[in-house]
């Protein structure tokens, strides 16, 4: 039986125990990224919370009382129903200008921005006859209200001017919603006979975090969006047409059509499924970098488990080619190594970035990894052999990081040259006759 625990199946399988050991550990260090990222979130929305959040602006909407009459056979009204008719514009364009800045919130720097804000665009008159002929009501046009989306009314730092037609209106807080966005109301008498386009135009300052986009509410929404942001991530329901992105910052421009939306020109506005489509259609920009260092730290823990069983099978080649032996708890004390490397790693990049704090961290496990391989094995050799091992899986796990698209690509061909190349080490060892106690560096055979 004492033989048996110290053959070589029996190390196999140790191994294999030992390596799924490791799990727990790693499952700890995924934690703490959740953690550590969850703390990120709650520090944006302080930020946010002080500054203005995430804006999404929706320009100008008519909002048209309507009346719904029920006859019956004989012609009679037989009931009334009022509510309330959505008519977007003809055309509009929004030019934003985001002078973007960090905050500090504990550790956490958040983007914050400025943003400088022009709407113009034009609703048409026979918009409104369309709108009541399709539905079927009777717009009282005479009492129309116009109204303005905007996400976080918090952010809303001034309004320069607002003009239709050339004339100045007021815009006044509602407690009206749509879509989950606050709405901003000012009266619009529209003579029901007016053949002319109604003009409008608007100027105000914004101040929001993290991300700015707008709504295509018209049948031809144009949207440019201007900062010295360097690193911008363009997102939403349409990427913009034209772009150009320097280390001087970004110049988009989003023209986006009614074909491309969900929604019509005009509906119900009781119509909470229209209204639910307003968030979907939203465009912009983050300014955010698509991989944060908690997804970069993500990524890496993904392969840990792997890694780890790697570097298990490397030190037992070593043991096989060499006649030596190792104890299981020396491969439980290299899996700890490694395993740290990851709770070091996240700590790092939070502070000196990700790629800075992946080389310290690396180079940290490999040298320890490889100075407790030369002194256990009893061979300088080792030691180099083994740590210049650890470090080429740390180069191709930091090229699997960065390829997130080739991802599974380079890990794959990694795994069948890795599979490979063990097969070709051990072609000619007769395991059956390794089936007898190893032994120690220590000892003599």
């Amino acid at each position: 039986m004492f033989r048996w625990t110290q053959s070589i199946t029996a190390k196999v399988l140790g191994i294999g125990v030992l390596a799924l050991l490791m799990l727990i550990p790693l499952n700890q260090a995924d934690g703490i990224v959740r953690e550590r990222e969850a703390m990120r979130t709650t520090a944006v929305a302080r930020v946010a919370g002080g500054w203005g959040g995430a804006q999404t602006l929706g320009g100008f909407l008519l909002a048209v009382p309507a009346r719904a009459e029920v006859h019956d056979s004989n012609g009679r009204i037989v009931s009334v129903q009022d509510s309330t008719h959505i008519v977007l514009a003809d055309e509009m364009t929004t030019i934003a200008d985001l002078t973007v800045e960090r905050r500090s919130s504990g550790m956490y720097e958040v983007p914050v921005y400025t943003s400088d804000v022009t709407i113009r665009g034009r609703f048409l008159p026979e918009d409104l006859v369309r709108a009541g002929e399709e539905s079927g009501t009777m717009l009282s046009a005479g009492k129309t209200e116009l109204r303005l989306l905007i996400a976080d009314t918090r952010g809303l730092q001034g309004i320069t001017a607002a003009t239709v037609d050339g004339r100045p209106i007021r815009l006044a807080s509602s407690a009206a919603t749509m879509g989950g966005y606050s709405v901003l109301t000012a009266p619009l008498p529209v003579d029901p006979t007016r053949t002319t386009p109604i003009d409008f135009a608007l100027t105000l300052r914004i101040a929001g975090t993290e991300a700015f986009s707008a709504l295509p509410l018209a049948r031809a929404s144009t949207l440019r969006l201007r900062s010295s942001w360097a690193d911008p991530s363009f997102a939403g329901a349409m990427l913009p047409g034209r772009r150009s992105v320097t280390a001087k910052g970004f110049d988009a421009t989003w023209q986006v059509m009614d074909l491309n939306r969900s929604y019509g020109q005009h509906w119900d506005a009781a119509n909470a499924d229209v209204n639910n489509r307003l968030a979907a259609s939203a465009f912009g920009v983050k300014l955010v970098k698509p991989g944060s260092v908690y997804q970069q730290n993500d990524r890496a823990g993904k392969y840990g488990l792997l890694f780890i069983a790697l570097t298990f099978v490397a030190f037992f080649l070593f043991e096989v080619l060499k006649g030596l032996r190792l104890h299981p708890v020396q491969y439980l004390l290299v899996g700890a190594a490694m395993a740290s490397f990851y709770v070091l790693l996240l700590a790092l990049s939070e502070q000196i970035g990700f790629a800075s704090a992946y080389l310290v961290a690396a180079a940290t496990v490999v040298f320890i990894v490889g100075g407790y391989a030369a002194a256990a094995l009893r061979a300088r050799t080792a030691g180099l052999v083994l740590g210049g091992v650890l470090a080429l899986v740390y180069a191709i796990l930091y090229g699997l990081i960065g390829a997130e698209q080739y991802a599974l690509l380079i890990g794959s061909v990694v795994l069948v040259v890795v599979i490979a190349l063990l097969m070709y080490l051990t072609r000619r060892i007769d395991w059956y006759a390794y089936n007898v106690p190893f032994t120690s560096p220590t000892e003599t055979p």
